[in-house]
């Protein structure tokens, strides 16, 4: 006989399944985290851009806006998942 588990995650479906089960679980603050560090990561690419680096800036802001969509995304699904029981 198997025992239920409740250290599980809930079923997921489509895209959702790109998230790691550990981030899944706690989604609105992985969301958050992600997009102040997407922030972070802004401030410094603007401060590299004005020392006139632009290939590492560049490499800073796109990771900012990785990091800032990703945090979105993570808010997203959480604001629109049902709640738990």
């Amino acid at each position: 006989m198997h025992a239920s588990n409740d250290n599980t995650s809930p079923p997921r479906s489509g895209m959702r399944r790109l998230i790691t089960p550990w981030e899944y679980r706690h989604l609105h603050a992985y969301g958050v985290v992600r997009a102040a560090a997407g922030i972070v990561l802004f401030s410094f690419g603007a401060l590299i851009l004005s020392y006139g680096s632009y290939g590492w800036a560049a490499l800073f802001l796109v990771l900012a806006a990785l990091n800032f969509a990703g945090g979105c995304w993570y808010l997203t699904i959480a604001r629109t998942a049902p709640p738990r029981t």
